[in-house]
């Protein structure tokens, strides 16, 4: 059904309403200018002004931020559409640094990475091999940090074809790293000489007047670092430095949403009002459905906080409230049979892919609920949900417009923070006629604490909400992942939005620039730019969590490459066996994830085969085999082992020792 509420919009804005040009083939690439007289651009990498990226030439010292730097991208250094017109950087200047996923991209003319010895997909543990020809590298611990390296698979013109470079965990926040080429070779095995620009910048030193004498002072300290960890200048193709966001830069502008908010809570209870209830026949694992209306501080700048709102912030640049402004925010509460009798544990759930809270009624969600006497309660992911879908579609055509959706993302979290606290206060649901059982009992056992599933966009956004969370402390997160801009092509539901892209940025080099770019916004709003305060190293005023991360082999929509990203970032353990042998082609499944023991407390990863084929080694979706998206949350064994985590914290093996299988839904 989302498919098609996206389809209509992308037809509808795209070729019916003149707001993007028709999708055609991509224009040819006029030349550019010699980029060493373009204010702002980087002469290393002539293929686009902000190549190679991430990159420290385009910060700027501050001493108010953690990491000392602050993005300064020009007012034309960002990817221009068919009209001409820069991407506005001004959002992106108010980060200290690069996103800790952010793929580090270069432009290689006749690269191939298989003839130089790059490390792929399927063998990760090749990226810290001495004389790996990428070399990526922690300048402030000396190690160097695992990576895939990969061309664009998508870009048909090899001059406008990417070295795309993706951290196989996320880089530490406020670090600063290397990035190295070296002895990389094209497709007859001849090494590939580096461009004129890096020759002289890493040559004798230049008088000053010279074009390149202040890139060459920027890069000589980054050299001399370089050779310090063993690697070596001669022979280098391109070398170049960049600084990832601090912790306070990434989550502050959430945290201050959230302890503005519940401060002004106090020990009260959030307004809300029960709008429907629904009961249903004896069979039904549910026995009751009910739906209201909470009332949440909005910190958008438009009242109510409608779809294209963006975040109002006050003198200090962080979020600030405008005077009386709230969300109405829809929620609607599966109460389970069992709930009836006997209190159920309170739960949060999240929806899928441009969804709404309704979700948590469909038949996967409700048995699940109904067998494990869970009280699941769903509010939308304002910023992702269907009422959001025709402004996501205009976005992906202009994107300087793009912070719009993780703003209003940090508000649909907090707005299932404020959900949470409704479950768990005296005076909120369980004081509700709408949530009596027999006797007068309410249905919720508040002493359970509250915990949190969901799946597909759920399981993504909910490791957000996860981090930030003081109330829930254990959290499974079905088909997930994290780092949208690794995601999205990989994904066979990006597909709709492909055209938008095509139309408004049909340059293959932009596209990736653009995609790193919304990734450097998108921290803010999912769970790539909290991943590391996920678990065991808790944000400010949170707690630690527990999380289980339930993975479907060779998922469509969710690649579980990502996954595992997510995984090691969090510091998961994976149950073994893995897979049955043969099925995973990695020179070392699951490499850099230790196996789960038993009656283990998590984080954990599991991996659920329903007989699918393997996904893509390339950053394309996958088209063969059916689709296992939708199959763990379906399958007993997985339920069971969900509800054990959820009311013990324990991750029980019911897979008795072996690979965990699933049936194939339907």
């Amino acid at each position: 059904m989302w498919r098609a509420r996206v389809t209509a919009a992308v037809a509808g804005l795209v070729l019916g309403t003149g707001l993007l040009p028709p999708v055609a083939a991509a224009p040819p690439v006029p030349p550019r200018a010699p980029l060493e007289t373009e204010r702002g651009c980087d002469p290393l990498d002539p293929a686009a002004c902000l190549l190679p990226f991430p990159n420290d030439w385009h910060t700027v010292a501050d001493p108010a931020t953690d990491t000392g730097r602050r993005i300064a991208f020009g007012a034309r250094t960002l990817p221009a559409d068919t009209s001409g017109t820069p991407i506005d950087p001004a959002q992106w200047n108010r980060s200290d640094g690069f996103s800790p996923g952010s793929t580090v991209l270069a432009q290689v003319p006749g690269l191939d990475l298989a003839r130089s010895g790059a490390a792929p997909v399927t063998d990760i543990g090749a990226s810290l091999h001495r004389d790996a020809p990428i070399v990526l590298l922690d300048l402030d611990t000396g190690e160097r940090h695992p990576y895939w390296a990969e061309l664009d698979a998508r870009a048909a013109d090899p001059r406008r074809r990417a070295l795309i470079v993706r951290p196989a965990r996320n880089l530490a926040e406020g670090h600063r790293y290397a990035v190295a080429l070296r002895g990389l070779r094209d497709g007859d095995g001849r090494r590939i000489a580096p461009g004129p620009a890096f020759r002289a910048v890493a040559g004798e030193r230049l008088p000053e007047g010279h074009a390149l004498h202040e890139r060459q002072r920027r890069l000589r300290p980054v050299l001399r670092a370089l050779a310090r960890h063993g690697v070596s200048p001669r022979g280098l193709h391109l070398a170049w430095d960049f600084t990832v966001a601090s912790e306070r830069s990434l989550s502050e502008r959430m945290l201050r949403m959230r302890d503005d908010s519940f401060r002004a809570l106090g020990d009260g209870v959030p307004q809300f009002t029960v709008t429907g209830v629904t009961e249903h026949a004896a069979g039904d694992p549910v026995a009751r459905t009910v739906r209201g209306t909470l009332h949440v501080p909005s910190y958008l700048d438009q009242p109510g906080g409608p779809p294209g709102s963006g975040l109002r912030y006050g003198a200090d640049g962080l979020p600030e409230r405008a005077p009386g402004n709230h969300q109405a925010a829809v929620f609607q509460c599966a109460i389970p049979r069992p709930a009836l009798s006997r209190p159920g544990t309170p739960g949060l759930y999240g929806h899928g892919l441009l969804g709404r809270e309704s979700e948590v009624g469909s038949s996967s969600v409700t048995g699940f609920a109904g067998r494990y006497n869970i009280v699941l309660c769903a509010t939308r992911w304002q910023g992702m949900a269907e009422e959001d879908v025709p402004h996501v579609v205009r976005t992906f055509g202009d994107l300087s417009g793009f912070h719009t959706i993780p703003d209003r993302l940090q508000q649909g979290v907090l707005n299932g923070l404020w959900l949470g606290r409704l479950m768990t206060h005296p005076d909120g649901l369980s004081a509700d006629p709408a949530f009596r059982g027999a006797r007068g009992r309410s249905v919720i056992d508040r002493r359970d604490g509250l915990v949190y599933y969901g799946n597909s966009q759920g399981g993504i956004m909910g490791g957000m909400l996860t981090a930030v969370s003081t109330e829930v402390r254990r959290a499974v997160l079905g088909v997930p992942a994290m780092n949208y801009s690794t995601l999205l092509q990989r994904s066979s539901a990006f597909a709709p939005f492909q055209p938008l892209l095509d139309a408004a940025y049909p340059d293959a080099l932009d596209q990736q620039l653009g995609l790193a770019l919304m990734q450097m916004l998108w921290d803010r709003g999912e769970a790539n730019g909290y991943a590391h305060h996920m678990t065991d190293d808790p944000l400010p005023g949170t707690p630690r969590h527990q999380v289980l991360m339930h993975v479907a082999f060779g998922d469509h929509q969710v690649s579980p490459t990502a996954a595992e990203v997510q995984a090691r970032t969090i510091g998961a353990r994976v149950h073994v066996p893995a897979t049955a042998p043969g099925r995973n082609p990695d020179e070392e499944p699951y490499w850099g994830i230790r196996p789960l023991r038993p009656l283990d407390r998590g984080p954990g990863l599991v991996v659920w085969d329903s007989g699918s084929p393997y996904q893509p080694l390339t950053n394309t979706p996958p088209t063969e085999g059916r689709d296992p998206h939708g199959d763990p949350r379906r399958d007993p064994a997985a339920r069971r082992q969900m509800a054990w985590f959820l009311t013990t914290g324990w991750i029980v093996d019911v897979c008795r020792g072996r690979p965990c299988t699933a049936e194939p839904a339907g």
